[in-house]
């Protein structure tokens, strides 16, 4: 089962996270990012290839894609919070961008 991150795993998860962009939601447990590409072809592409590996991993994003734009939050609803998912999920993102 997925576990809420814990104070001691934080840092070492998101802390290399926050170096490429993501940032924490105020008032909220979880991750943000905005990618943007070249086209809306590119932006389509990419969530296409992010959605393979979330259904693969059973972990979900909540996203919106405008035009070029992605904005994506992360968090585990299971937990109401962060978990190690988010973070795996966010480096995939990151890797196929």
């Amino acid at each position: 089962m997925t576990e809420k991150l814990s104070e001691a795993t934080r840092g070492p998860l998101l802390d290399p996270l926050f170096q490429s962009g993501w940032a924490l939601v105020e008032g909220r447990d979880a991750i943000a990012k905005t990618f943007s590409f070249t086209s809306f072809v590119d932006a389509f592409g990419w969530m296409t290839k992010v959605a393979i590996w979330a259904e693969k991993w059973n972990h979900h994003p909540e996203w919106s894609n405008v035009y070029n734009r992605v904005d994506v939050l992360l968090t585990t609803h299971d937990v109401n919070g962060l978990s190690a998912l988010d973070a795996k999920l966010a480096r995939k993102m990151d890797k196929l961008a």
